[in-house]
């Protein structure tokens, strides 16, 4: 039977690349390729976006053939259904890409660390969400920061650089440390040590120790961080001498993946001092700077403001 569907499809597609086909055979090709796209399975993680692919097979088909038209509006889809096809009678082959099982790991109220099969390690903080392959194969190692922050120390390995996709940014290493927030508004990558380079579509700035790529309203942007943003959130207790308010909540931000809010800004020049330890919740500390500024935190939406 697969011989014989194989045998027709083949002798009808080499008909209609010959304009010898009849308006019913085309019908027939367009209703084969538009019903095998549609009911295919298309693993998104490994093969991309099924409508982007099958609109840049249609491009590409476009571009090659000259003074032709296009006679059917589902070519895109004979193209993407023709691959799909192929791949189910096992035809198709991809070099260095391979489908590799992908993990999720979340959490919740408190940071938690990981460890990947490369001897990478990921520290994520409180309401994040992580995804990665049980085991890297390829010419890279891809993961995704789907949620919320995480500290990266990566291993070093130059024939296979991390790539990390949060939202539209791509993070490419080798091997170095530096921290990623990741919000609806916004995404931040802060680099500790080593180097860092950052992307998004048609734009892309290399990083260094104590800079920050900040990606947000569209634009990319390079900028110097503060030294003292860099703190180690992930592995120890923290104690803040005389510290801005402004610095308590960024890390406040990077440890428990929340997002604060403040219109009175002059507050956020308030020097406090405050001890954060490894495992402490952030009601707890919250209810520390409450004592000692007599501030007031309240959550809306999801927006911790500051009265």
């Amino acid at each position: 039977m697969i011989k014989k569907i194989k045998h027709s499809l083949g002798y009808l597609i080499d008909k209609s690349a010959q304009n010898k086909t009849s308006k019913a055979e085309e019908n027939l090709l367009d209703h084969f390729a538009f019903t095998e796209f549609k009911k295919s399975k298309w693993d998104d993680a490994s093969m991309g976006n099924a409508d982007e692919v099958s609109q840049n097979i249609y491009r590409g088909i476009q571009l090659r053939i000259e003074k032709k038209k296009i006679f059917s509006p589902y070519w895109k889809y004979r193209a993407a259904a023709s691959i799909l096809f192929l791949v189910g009678l096992g035809f198709f082959y991809k070099p260095n890409v391979s489908i590799e099982k992908q993990l999720t790991f979340k959490t919740a109220s408190s940071p938690k660390s990981i460890r990947l099969s490369d001897g990478t390690k990921i520290y994520l903080a409180a309401n994040s969400s992580f995804q990665y392959p049980a085991q890297f194969k390829g010419d890279e190692r891809t993961v995704s920061l789907l949620k919320g922050n995480a500290f990266f120390e990566v291993a070093k390995d130059k024939k296979h650089p991390f790539i990390i996709h949060s939202g539209p940014i791509k993070t490419r290493v080798v091997g170095t440390s530096f921290h990623i927030q990741f919000s609806k508004s916004k995404c931040e990558v802060l680099v500790v040590t080593g180097k860092v380079n950052v992307s998004s579509k048609d734009q892309s700035v290399d990083l260094v120790p104590n800079q920050e790529a900040l990606f947000a309203d569209a634009q990319l942007t390079k900028l110097p961080i503060d030294k003292s943003l860099s703190i180690n959130w992930y592995t120890t207790d923290i104690a803040l001498n005389q510290a801005t308010l402004k610095q308590v909540i960024t890390i406040l931000q990077y440890k428990y993946g929340v997002t604060f809010s403040c219109k009175n800004e002059a507050v956020l020049t308030t020097p406090v001092t405050v001890f954060i330890e490894k495992n402490a919740s952030l009601e707890s500390v919250l209810k520390q700077i409450n004592y000692i500024t007599n501030l007031k935190f309240n959550t809306y939406d999801g927006i911790i403001q500051v009265h």
